[in-house]
């Protein structure tokens, strides 16, 4: 099953798209986006493997907002205007279909779509992502009041979420950093084999935990609860490292 998004200014337009989707067996569609901005905070919030964009779009067009996305999903471009077809393979799209479409040629569309991914995964074990810059460079910069401040992975201690913001408590401030993120960006940013999320609230630098106690994990005077649907996975790598 392919988990998808569609993004179309026009209702009727993005009703269409959406009834074609739900008629393709393997295709999920997770998301109907009237703009770049709402399919970006889907994207942020769920696994998507296919998007379906209107390139012709307001404020963000749709070339531009694949082009901004450092891992984007697979796509394939709607227009009715075939002058970007050219640009649309630039960015490595899967496929174009001009408006108006039937059902037909969006199910050939998705048809390829589904044999990248089946492709890539046989080959790769997974759909392959290049490295990113964040973490080949062990750091990353973010917003912090009206700076921008680089942060090293190794100076982290653990990370809070706090509604729309998140709070870095970071070896030698005595203030934690509070940008504005969603704990889903940081987890998806965050190098899995060196933090784990082991809360709803919490991710924690593994090498800095020193300290368990009654399901807790200790820095100084503050202990970190440890929720039930994080506690195996961090079982697992306690054990994994006991005698």
């Amino acid at each position: 099953m392919l988990r998808c998004i569609a993004i179309d200014d026009e209702p009727l337009a993005l009703a269409q798209i959406a009834s074609y989707i739900n008629k393709v067996p393997y295709l999920e569609l997770v998301g109907r986006c009237r703009d770049a901005q709402q399919a970006l905070e889907i994207l942020q919030q769920t696994q998507v493997d296919l998007m379906f964009v209107d390139i012709n779009m307001p404020d963000l067009n749709g070339l531009d907002f694949v082009r901004s996305l450092e891992f984007p999903p697979k796509v394939i471009f709607t227009t009715a205007y075939s002058d970007y077809a050219i640009d649309g393979y630039k960015v490595q799209a899967v496929d174009y279909l001009l408006k108006p479409f039937g059902l037909k040629e969006l199910e050939a569309a998705a048809d390829r779509a589904r044999l990248r991914i089946e492709s890539e995964t046989a080959a790769y074990g997974f759909v392959p992502q290049p490295t990113s810059a964040i973490e080949q460079d062990g750091c990353f910069f973010v917003k912090n009041d009206y700076r921008i401040v680089r942060l090293r992975f190794d100076d982290i201690k653990y990370i809070e979420s706090m509604g729309e913001y998140v709070r870095f408590f970071v070896e030698g401030s005595e203030r934690p950093l509070m940008p504005l993120l969603s704990m889903k960006r940081v987890e998806d940013v965050l190098p899995s084999d060196r933090f784990m999320r082991v809360h709803r609230s919490f991710i924690v630098n593994l090498s800095r935990v020193t300290d368990i106690s009654r399901q807790r994990i200790i820095f100084g005077e503050v202990s970190i609860p440890i929720g039930d649907s994080y506690k195996q996975a961090f079982l697992d790598y306690i054990n994994a490292r006991s005698l």
